[in-house]
């Protein structure tokens, strides 16, 4: 008789192992590991074989380029950070914290798409189809042409798959889902795996495309398996708090397109809807204020005009405190002890706070310059002139560098009515009514404040 062999694998990553660990050494999760079944087993080397290739390599000179045909989604900014629109056969993945609007953008874009002819199915594993029915009359989402599933069997799922030839699949969530074939609770890494991998094949032979929302957890991620964002082949994330009307859906992955796009939307009555004027979002025009200084950062092709907003308090600790919302905690003390160097200032006896108005979080180092301004605004007590924008990246040495997309950064600035920007370089091609001031090192900036 064949000894039977044991497999364990941790819940928080799919790393297998011969024998129970207490920490997983792939991703350090802590008593994550679970033995899998005789039958979890067979089913996972049943997936391990299907997916396997058999095709014989070919040289790269000998395959022809595989071209996508896309269908718009009928939302300007959704198909933007997916890269021009849906794709045929793809399989999506939207993750976000509760409440942040990932049902009722696809409730929505569900919609859209039945109204201009795409026969759409909408599964839900949360909530029952009179739920979903009250939300479809505030979203004006009442298609024929979308139905409406409440099921969390996934075999009950592909039956009514087979049934209609539809184009668009949404899950609402992947989490909910469970197969017959694995013995494990949904949520877990084999259902996931198994359930991902079936709609990825469905998806690619019928060329539907789907999408299935995700949850998150705590830090920030994909709640359950990292298996699943590996899968997929685009990763979105809404960002923003649930409280505020401005949400942001940042491309993380995209086997179709650039992830440095990003799309945003603002919640109203009706749902969550394109922004159409999202220049006047992150800053407010008004008297020059203490603490405050306006920058121009880019979001993927897009310039977005920000304002930092920064206060420097007398500390009444041994350790100051740092605090900085929208922007890089290490960079931002980074900047502090240059300041410390360069200008000599006793940042070490004060509480330093950054925050990025709006609820935006700045990726890139073309800020800089406008959060020094506002620290030594706020430090010095003295206000900054609304009609000035800094932009410029600060280094180690203190010197300010030039940053890419210098020009276009500046005619959003003239198009939202600035008349003045401190830059590290001036631009070869002078724009008009806006007059430039080249600033190369931070010692210099004091002079322009």
């Amino acid at each position: 008789m064949a000894k039977k062999r044991q497999l364990f694998e941790c819940q928080a990553c799919g790393y297998q192992s011969g024998k129970w660990l207490g920490k997983c050494p792939n991703c350090g999760a802590w008593d994550q590991f679970l033995e899998l079944t005789a039958s979890q087993q067979e089913v996972l080397k049943t997936t391990s074989k299907t997916a396997s290739s058999t095709q014989k390599a070919l040289p790269i000179t000998e395959i022809k380029e595989e071209r996508f045909a896309r269908f718009s989604s009928n939302d300007s900014e959704l198909d933007l950070v997916l890269g021009g629109g849906i794709v045929p056969g793809s399989l999506t993945l939207i993750g976000g914290s509760p409440g942040v609007g990932k049902s009722t953008l696809l409730l929505k874009i569900g919609g859209n798409l039945a109204k201009s002819g795409k026969k759409v199915l909408y599964v839900s594993g949360e909530e029952s189809l009179g739920q979903i029915k009250i939300r479809a009359n505030r979203l004006d989402a009442n298609e024929e042409r979308l139905f409406l599933l409440s099921e969390i069997k996934l075999e009950d799922v592909f039956d009514e798959l087979y049934k209609e030839d539809f184009e668009v699949l949404i899950v609402d969530s992947i989490q909910t889902l469970y197969s017959e074939k694995v013995t494990s609770a949904p949520g877990s890494v084999s259902q996931v795996r198994e359930i991902t991998f079936e709609l990825m094949r469905y998806g690619k032979e019928k060329e539907v495309a789907i999408f299935i929302i995700g949850h998150i957890t705590k830090e920030g991620s994909i709640a359950g398996p990292r298996v699943l964002e590996h899968m997929v082949d685009t990763v979105l994330y809404f960002e923003g708090d649930a409280n505020r009307e401005l949400r942001m859906l940042r491309g993380i992955k995209n086997r179709f397109g650039s992830t440095s796009e990003v799309a945003i939307f603002e919640m109203t009555k009706t749902g969550l809807v394109s922004a159409k004027d999202i220049s006047k979002k992150f800053f407010t025009r008004g008297e020059a204020g203490i603490g405050s200084a306006i920058t121009v950062v880019m979001e993927g092709s897009r310039p977005i005009v920000l304002e930092v907003q920064a206060l420097v308090a007398q500390s009444g600790y041994p350790n100051p405190k740092r605090s900085a919302t929208g922007y890089e905690l290490n960079r931002l003390t980074m900047l502090l002890a240059l300041l410390e160097r360069k200008l000599d200032l006793p940042f070490n006896e004060y509480d330093v706070f950054i925050n990025i108005a709006g609820g935006i979080k700045i990726g890139e180092t073309a800020a800089d310059l406008a959060i020094i301004a506002a620290i030594l605004s706020s430090f010095r007590n003295r206000a900054i002139s609304k009609d000035t924008v800094f932009i410029g990246e600060v280094s180690l040495i203190g010197d300010i560098r030039d940053i890419y997309n210098l020009d276009i950064r500046l005619r959003e600035a003239k198009t939202q009515g600035f008349v003045r920007a401190i830059v590290p370089k001036l631009p070869i091609e002078q724009i008009e009514n806006i007059k430039c001031f080249e600033a190369t090192e931070v010692s210099k900036l004091i002079d322009w404040m």
